[in-house]
């Protein structure tokens, strides 16, 4: 049987990519309608005889679209369908304030009724009579079939037809769309205008497709596009003061309403170039002035924007680009767009605007728009400015799938608030235009900032303990081993160590250095330097020695604390030593009484390196009032008292400073893990069950950890857990209420330049998103979130992270100019002295005044609560003689493992491996600053302006890395199993038996994974120690091999014994006179 013709014409560009969105959406979203208002006696019969000359005269409001199988694109039909008017609704009857109830319910129930394209019944029409002299005629029509134009010339007909003086008029033979349809299709296929399709192509309209404005829920667009609208008004006086601006500078006010949402895309969007679809009527001939059809479209504008321009400036640019993308407007389709190779199928902002509507008189009755509405493209949001007889209306047209109606009114208030600003200051920097309300600046600069709290402003950290040993001083206060102390005992070594070291100069401002593995006298040290009114260096003896001189240099320290077994690995210095261990028969001679107080709260308490980005450490030192402030805003805030706390990390880092006086200054017992298991889950597990532990302070991956190792019996102590250091996964959140619903988390902010913590987050189990709260300011602490200018950022908006208050320390030991460049005067403040940090973190402020972290501006990372400056990294790599250059980033190829990679290119003829360049690195670095991967490229990816393109560099997996050895294969079982584990562990595909561990991308919280995974494959117990010393599958499967054998030893022995309790004295008398 033949397939049936069909005879039609084709669709126009327009209707094609119309066509193709509603594919993906609900179709009833793009349409054109209006609420046309007519005055005077209304003869309703007449208007319907209009109405059906209207359609009568115009084809494609009884065009259908009809489409066979095999093809993709349908075709335009024309039908001869007549039309009746739709449901009437009589009103009269009602009130004012029903009527308008009644009528908002009948128009969003018309807005449900679909359109049949395929039968071509397209203009939809309902009557609402509000009284005799005043009617609602309600028109619709599918998005393919008109704009917003087709409406105002759909009234005017209709009025045209019912008014007797229109008649001949109405006789003229209209344009019909189907004509302008094909000639558009002839225009994009003619070789004139091969050049105006060239123009469109060369915009480079990709970048479109990956901006996302801050207050997205989500990026992507394989959601329905939902409609919704939010409204807002510029008032008369405003409007004669942008007409006054747009005069001024040659323009309209049209192009001055869409510079000023260009560039409040810009601020909000943070990037330098800008693609806005600005909405054309398409009716660039007189000809197409009063036709019918969908002629409007979206043209691309593409802008260039830079903090150095001036909103005048830009204003004058985007006056120029409107012309030239008009000249080419014939010449753009999306079907070619498409074909490219861009992908893109819309663009996410749009701008149209719209005049004034008119009043068609039709005798004794007037026709005007009352309302309108059109959706014929798809967008994130769209900017309508509609002229009004006094008034500007502001229609944000968004999809509420990817924003709520918070955040859309949020971005009204600041477009509101900028169009303010640039008719008071036109020549203004476009960075430094407001674009916050100042109802909006008092909420984020003082409303989010009320944390003003008394603590003990006059007293020393040491003085907070000595009250302390007043209310508890038998309480136990240290616990490492077998060791244990007192308040009392504590206090009384303390003072013993202080009056020393009185004695040997040490007073306010003296820096002292300590040099100690975990122990009791790392705690006596401690205290004991502050009690005599010095400083404390905390220097961990893990260190290189490179980076423990460059600290004992920097800080030039007289005195040293260490202990005997570790003068061996110090690295030369001019320090007075004294062994915390071996000379305290010496210490024990001074008076156990406490010591003359020598410091005042503004003296240094302590100065502890971080990494900088200048290749060498930065002390932070911060003072007694600091560190006191931090300490009882945390008792204040963690409602639970601090009976029991198990310190994680090393002394030398400033999370230590938190469990070590929180503890001690609530009469809690501070536990010290051995040195070494502070990361063997088990271990820990075990030592947070048998010591009661009731309090947390850990990294976030060591705390999920723990979850997946413990039984939640073993837990049930725990009161608070606390999370620092890194990002918080949401899923930590879910997995810590499922298994500890009665322990509280929280999450933690706060760089060790405001001492330990600036912000923190009690988590709840209905935590969302990809990204954790870090929760509002602490005590006596102010957060803003600026941009590059030092103004605050809308809500929602990406800014930088800067601190003030009672917790900033007060610089870089030795460093004036880093200390001026990262604390700056307080441009908020009044009073004299203040000083923001800027810290380098990126956040947003959510709308109920937390904040979220979002990442950091520079090249610092923190990787396993380590914050490492890259810089130092490349710094120290650069310093090696066959490198020509470096560059290191962090990495998470794999979710939840997070590494450091070194991207080297080498001088020519150098033949360096990786094996080389670790272990120079290890000669300076600590261990958790060197990379797990080295990956050797022939060039470093460029931008066009010549820096490092970082965004462009290779994952590991792309290009050949350097391993230590080439492949060997595994000899045994043992080795067999070992290599299986190692894979599964690092994600790799295989692993040779002289492969290294670390270089495959493993670190410290995986050895613990690890050590786990083999004991419930081989029943070892390994050490965290085993492994880095024994980094391979050859070398560690030594080390499994004599475990195994031990405790086959062990077993044999067991057996022997029990056998030997089984017999009787005679027998055993038997045995020993058979020996002999």
């Amino acid at each position: 049987m033949q397939a049936p013709t069909i005879e039609g014409f084709r669709l126009s560009p327009q209707q094609e990519h119309l066509w193709y969105l509603q594919q993906l959406d609900n179709k009833s979203v793009y349409c054109s309608d209006c609420i046309i208002l007519i005055t005077g006696n209304l003869d309703i019969q007449r208007l319907e005889l209009a109405l059906q000359a209207v359609v009568n005269r115009h084809e494609i409001l009884r065009t259908c679209f009809r489409c066979l199988p095999g093809m993709t694109i349908p075709v335009q039909v024309i039908t001869n369908n007549k039309i009746t008017l739709g449901q009437t609704y009589n009103l009269r009857d009602l009130t004012a304030e029903e009527q308008d109830t009644k009528f908002k319910v009948i128009v969003q129930n018309l807005k449900c009724l679909p359109f049949d394209l395929e039968k071509g019944l397209n203009l939809q029409t309902a009557l609402i009579t509000l009284s005799s002299d005043k009617h609602l005629l309600y028109l619709s029509l599918p998005a393919i079939c008109g704009d917003i134009i087709t409406l105002h010339n759909l009234m005017g007909e209709v009025a045209g037809a019912y008014s007797d003086t229109q008649e001949s008029e109405l006789s003229e033979e209209p344009l019909q769309y189907a004509d302008f349809s094909e000639w558009q299709n002839q225009i994009l296929e003619a070789e004139e205008t091969e050049i105006g399709r060239k123009y469109w192509l060369q915009q480079n309209l990709s970048i479109a497709d990956t901006v996302k404005l801050p207050y997205e829920i989500n990026n992507s667009y394989k959601h329905q596009f939902e409609l919704k609208v939010f409204n807002s008004l510029i008032d008369n006086d405003l409007v004669q003061k942008i007409e006054i601006i747009a005069k001024k500078y040659n323009t309209s006010s049209s192009i001055f309403l869409l510079t000023c949402w260009q560039v409040l895309l810009w601020r909000l969007l943070e990037q330098s170039e800008i693609i806005i679809g600005v909405g054309t009527d398409g009716r660039k001939y007189d000809e197409l002035k009063n036709a019918l059809g969908l002629f409007a479209k979206y043209l691309p504008l593409r802008s260039h924007l830079e903090e150095k321009l001036s909103f005048s400036k830009v204003l004058q640019q985007v006056n120029q680009s409107i012309e030239e993308i008009s000249k080419w407007q014939e010449c753009f389709s999306w079907e070619q767009i498409n074909s490219s190779a861009t992908k893109l199928t819309n663009l996410p902002f749009g701008f149209n605007f719209q005049q004034e509507s008119v009043i068609c008189d039709a005798g004794n009755v007037k026709f005007s728009i009352e309302k309108q509405y059109t959706c014929i493209e798809r967008f994130k949001i769209q900017l309508s400015c509609k002229q009004q007889v006094e008034t500007l209306n502001l229609e944000f047209h968004y999809d509420s799938n990817l924003f709520n109606g918070e955040s859309i009114e949020l971005i009204a208030e600041n477009f509101n608030q900028l169009v303010t600003s640039v008719i008071n200051t036109p020549e203004e920097l476009i960075s430094k235009l407001n674009i916050l309300s100042d109802r909006t600046l008092q909420k984020l600069l003082f409303e989010f900032n009320k944390t003003e709290s008394n603590y003990p402003k006059n007293n020393c950290i040491h003085q907070l303990f000595t009250e302390q040993i007043e209310r508890t001083p038998d309480n136990i206060a240290v616990a490492f081993n077998n060791q244990q102390l007192t308040y009392t005992e504590l206090n009384a070594r303390a003072n013993q160590l202080a009056n020393y070291l009185q004695r040997l100069g040490v007073g306010a401002e003296v820096l002292v250095g300590i040099c100690v593995e975990r122990s009791v006298e790392m705690l006596v040290g401690i205290l004991g330097i502050l009690k005599a009114g010095g400083a404390y260096v905390p220097l961990d003896p893990h260190y290189p020695q490179e980076r423990l001189a460059f600290m004992l240099e920097d800080t030039q320290i007289s005195i040293l604390l260490t202990q005997q077994h570790l003068l061996e690995g110090l690295p030369n210095h001019n320090a007075q030593l004294v062994c915390l261990d071996t000379d305290w028969e010496i210490i024990a001679q001074e008076s156990q009484e406490n010591p003359l107080i020598t410091a005042s709260p503004e003296n240094l308490a302590y100065v502890i390196y971080t990494s900088g980005s200048t290749g060498k450490p930065k002390g932070v030192a911060i003072a007694h009032r600091n560190l006191v402030h931090s300490t009882t805003a945390r008792i204040s805030y963690y409602q639970e008292p601090v009976t029991s706390f198990l310190l994680l990390s090393s002394f030398a880092f400033d999370s230590s400073v938190a469990g070590i006086f929180w503890t001690l200054c609530c009469g809690g017992t501070l536990h010290l893990p051995a040195e070494g298991v502070q990361r063997e889950v088990t271990t820990l597990v075990k030592l947070i069950s048998q010591n009661c532990i009731s309090h947390l302070l850990s990294l976030p991956s060591l705390y999920g950890l723990i979850l997946q190792q413990a039984k939640p019996e073993q837990l049930n102590s725990l009161c608070a857990v606390i999370v620092a250091g890194e990002a918080c996964p949401p899923e930590l959140v879910q997995h810590h209420s499922q298994l500890q619903s009665k322990t509280s988390l929280f999450n933690e902010y706060g760089p060790t330049e405001a001492t330990v913590w600036s912000s923190v987050h009690h988590c709840h189990s209905l935590e969302t998103g990809t990204q954790l709260s870090i929760g509002r300011p602490i005590a006596n602490t102010q957060i803003y979130i600026l941009d590059s200018h030092l103004h605050p950022v809308p809500v929602g908006v990406p800014g930088e992270i800067y601190i003030s208050g009672a917790g900033l320390a007060r610089g870089y030991l030795n460093q004036p100019v880093i200390t001026s460049e990262k604390f700056i005067p307080h441009p908020f403040s009044q009073k004299p002295g203040m000083r923001l940090y800027k810290t380098g973190d990126i956040a947003r402020y959510l709308s109920d005044g937390n904040i979220e972290f979002l990442g950091r501006i520079d090249n610092q990372v923190k990787i396993r609560g380590f914050r490492i400056e890259l810089g130092e990294i490349e710094t120290v790599l650069n310093q090696h003689p066959q490198v020509q250059e470096t560059v290191v980033i962090s990495r998470e190829d794999v979710p939840g493992n997070q590494n450091l990679v070194a991207y080297i290119v080498l001088k020519p003829e150098s033949n360096s491996k990786a094996d080389e360049l670790r272990s120079f690195l290890q000669e300076k670095l600590p261990d958790f600053m060197i990379p797990a991967v080295f990956v050797s490229l022939q060039a470093l990816p460029l931008t066009a302006n010549g820096k490092v393109d970082r965004r462009a560099l290779p994952a590991p997996n792309e290009v050949n890395t350097w391993v230590d050895e080439s492949y060997v294969a595994p000899r045994n079982s043992l080795e067999e199993q070992l290599a299986t584990i190692w894979a599964e562990m690092l994600k790799v595909e295989k692993v040779g038996i002289y492969n290294n561990f670390f270089a495959l991308g493993g670190h410290s919280l995986l050895v613990t994974q690890l050590i786990s995974r083999i004991r419930d494959v081989l029943g070892v117990e390994l050490l965290i120690q085993d492994v880095f010393a024994n980094p391979t599958v050859a070398e560690l499967s030594v080390i499994v091999t004599q475990k195994l054998t031990e405790q086959v030893d062990d077993e044999s022995l067991a057996r022997s014994l029990a056998e030997l309790e089984d017999l009787s004295d005679e027998d055993i008398q038997l045995i020993l006179s058979d020996s002999q």
